[in-house]
């Protein structure tokens, strides 16, 4: 009796509970899942980074190279959204060494960094993330293994443990329910024509706890390859898959039952076409310091010769240890899964064993596609935007007595110039607040204060880096010995010190379309050039003589300016907003105790101005000849600091041995990087000439090019060639 009770409980719990799951989803019919799926990809994009660097061995206090690539992973596309990427080299105990900021155009970015000669050998941690990102770490965030050697550091080379695979964690749902091999199984088979079978097998006791009807989806990197309704009404049941259906990459098949429950899902991996986008065309053997060309062609039966195409080209030795994965083999799985184990990670995944990948796929579970989310409509608020035409500052307003944020109360961002700019932030509870700053390149001056200077506060920038680590496997270090041809490699470049020789050339020059600057409060009512009228000796009677509607005066020590409203025929019964620069100002006798002959103009707003939901009564910018707020002291209570968003990157220098005297110059050219261009653009027909001089060190070299198209192929070639 107890043996059948067992059962019957356990049926009658899964239909109270799937009663509930039912009315909480509100699943109709098949479209109404997918139709969630493609509005949560929507509004839940992933982004990818690749890096393809230069090499991945480096001695302390060389450059490293690299070039950013950032993918949308619905379209596989280059990303339409991030315009900022974060780069940072951790160090063995997870800190950062290096952190640099990214300029992300059509999709890439090139970077450079100086490795400091300070740092001790190891496995560092190259890592990258965008502030979109930032929602999801430490998962979705591209991480590379980068090993640093300091021959004239006395400690060993430390080797990292590994890095955790963190699991998501899912909710309470029918994704949790296990069955026996007996009740339900699904086995997937390709045939010879592409095509994908599906054998679902199950018994009674399966069909009478879910019914018969059920919803079969097939997606790919967030889009829908396959849907159909099926009818299990027998132990065995078919499903066929057409072939020009399935998307190469991670294909994730998902079986629900008629409430929108998932009961199964299956992880399988179909490769792309074998296409043959970039050829090399090359003498293959040089002498030294001879001149290499190399015509790169990119296929134009695949890729039209329109399409935008981004390359990054790095020629290497091969003895240093080259071992760079492939951009179009990381992105199949990205970092949707978590940490990808070394048997699979930056090799070719058609020569991987195909047991030793089903394997791996059968663990895997989606730190993106999370149904749960997807079918509650649970979608959190995320706390990081998207860098696309702004970057985001932050800081925190600090009470000095209780050391706590301030929040419910503005701040102010200026930056000091002839054309006046304003934003206004808001603090929260803990005193947190975010500009959307939109100059991407260059350093700019900025002043940020609070709107009231008598409540003792001060203000402290917060980083735009994010402090969320991957944890690791374990906390013990190994040591590995040095390779044979690191002791060279430090060599050539302590040659290089030596002889003064550098590889960094001129900055590159981006064609950034640049905005238009307009005063925040945009045709004043006057605009009072000085130049046009006498010299007056002081403020008070610029504004007296020059200035109708607009008042002076002094009470006591102490100045007031008013602004007269013509629309209530009365003066403004509270002061106008008052700026020197653009930058705003509380103390009045800072306009009336400046020299009228440093005053190039002055704008007056007469009228009541609101910016979203701030309200001055009136606005008064006083603008000098220097137009840079020198002319005037730093109030306590704010803070200037000059602020670059994104780093100038320079080219890589390569030397030319075009001339017989060149060739003969008796310096020698001992470059650990052969040559390196992040920015390889094909001419109309998509072909590609380059050339670069070979160095005075004999061997192979790794010709090693990595890229991608507008259209989302993506494209990678290795080739070999040698100096004598």
């Amino acid at each position: 009796m107890i043996r059948y009770l067992k059962p019957a409980i356990f049926i009658l719990f899964c239909i109270l509970n799937y009663s509930f799951i039912y009315g909480q989803r509100r699943i109709v019919n098949i479209d109404d899942i997918t139709g969630k799926f493609n509005q949560y990809c929507k509004d839940v994009p992933r982004e990818e980074i690749y890096i393809h660097t230069d090499r991945e061995n480096f001695i302390a206090g060389e450059e490293m190279w690299f070039n950013v690539y950032v993918v949308d992973r619905q379209s596989s596309k280059p990303s339409p959204y991030s315009r900022i990427v974060y780069i940072e080299l951790m160090n063995r105990y997870n800190n950062p060494v290096l952190q640099k900021r990214i300029l992300i155009e059509n999709g890439s970015g090139p970077g450079q960094v100086v490795l400091p000669d300070s740092l001790s050998s190891g496995n560092y941690t190259l890592r990258a993330y965008t502030n979109w990102m930032k929602n999801f770490l430490p998962v979705n965030c591209f991480m590379k293994d980068i090993n640093i050697y300091n021959i004239f550091s006395s400690r060993a080379f430390k080797v990292k443990p590994g890095y955790k695979n963190i699991i998501p964690e899912r909710p309470v749902t029918g994704r949790a329910i296990r069955f026996t091999d007996d009740e339900f199984t699904l086995v997937t088979t390709k045939s010879g024509s592409g095509d994908l079978e599906v054998a679902i097998h199950t018994n009674d006791v399966f069909r009478s706890l879910y019914g018969n009807v059920y919803y079969l989806i097939m997606q790919t990197h967030g889009i829908i390859n396959f849907k159909n309704t099926v009818m299990i009404s027998s132990d065995n049941t078919t499903v066929n898959i057409p072939g020009q259906n399935i998307l190469h990459g991670i294909n994730h098949i998902t079986l629900f039952e008629a409430t929108g429950v998932p009961v199964f899902e299956k992880f399988i991996y179909t490769p792309a076409a074998n296409n043959k986008y970039l050829t090399i065309d090359t003498s293959g053997e040089y002498e030294r310091r001879d001149k290499i060309s190399l015509d790169i062609n990119i296929n134009t039966e695949i890729v039209p010769s329109t399409e935008l195409v981004n390359l990054s080209l790095s020629v290497v030795p091969e003895s240093g240890g080259f071992n760079s994965g492939d951009i179009d083999d990381y992105m199949v799985f990205g970092t949707e899964f978590g940490i990808i184990p070394h048997n699979i990670k930056n090799k070719k995944l058609d020569e991987i064993d195909p047991g030793i990948l089903n394997q791996f796929l059968s663990t895997l579970k989606s730190n993106w596609i999370d149904w749960d989310v997807i079918l509650f409509d649970d979608i959190p608020s995320y706390k990081y935007g998207i860098e696309k035409d702004s970057h985001f500052l932050t800081g925190s307003l600090i009470n000095r007595s209780t050391l706590k944020g301030d929040g419910g109360e503005y701040i102010f961002l200026s930056t000091p110039s002839k054309t006046a700019s304003l934003q206004y932030a808001l603090t929260d509870t803990t005193g947190k607040f975010v500009f959307n700053f939109p100059n991407m390149e260059g350093i700019s001056d900025l002043v940020i204060q609070p709107e009231k200077v008598i409540r003792n506060n001060t203000i402290k920038m917060g980083s735009s880096f994010s402090e969320v680590v991957y944890p690791f496997e374990g906390s013990g270090f190994s040591d590995r010995e040095t390779p044979a041809y690191v002791p060279d490699m430090s060599a050539h470049y302590q040659v290089a010190k030596i002889y003064g020789t550098s590889y960094i050339g001129s900055t590159i020059q981006k064609t950034i379309a640049l905005r238009e600057t307009k005063r925040f409060y945009g045709k004043p009512d006057i605009e009072l050039i000085m130049d046009d009228y006498i010299k007056l000796p002081v403020m008070q009677e610029v504004f007296f003589e020059l200035l109708p509607g607009v008042f002076m005066r002094k009470r006591k020590s102490e100045y007031e300016i008013s602004i007269f409203n013509s629309a209530e025929d009365r003066i403004f019964n509270k002061p106008p907003g008052l700026f020197i620069d653009g930058v705003l100002i509380n103390d009045p006798a800072l306009i009336a105790n400046l020299d009228p002959d440093l005053v190039e103009k002055i704008d007056v707003v007469k009228e009541a101005y609101l910016i979203d939901d701030y309200f001055f009564f009136g606005i008064i910018n006083v603008i000098t000849e220097a137009g840079d707020f020198s002319n005037i002291a730093l109030p306590d209570h704010a803070i200037r600091l000059p602020y670059r968003v994104t780093e100038p990157v320079n080219a890589f220098l390569s030397p030319d041995y075009s001339t017989s005297e060149s060739k003969q110059k008796r310096i020698p050219d001992f470059r650990n990087t052969l040559y390196w261009n992040p920015s390889v653009k094909p001419d109309t027909g998509n072909k590609i000439s380059i050339e670069f001089c070979a160095s005075d060190l004999p061997g192979d070299y790794i010709l090693d090019i990595q890229g991608i198209t507008a259209q989302g192929d993506k494209m990678s070639l290795n080739k070999t060639i040698r100096i004598n």
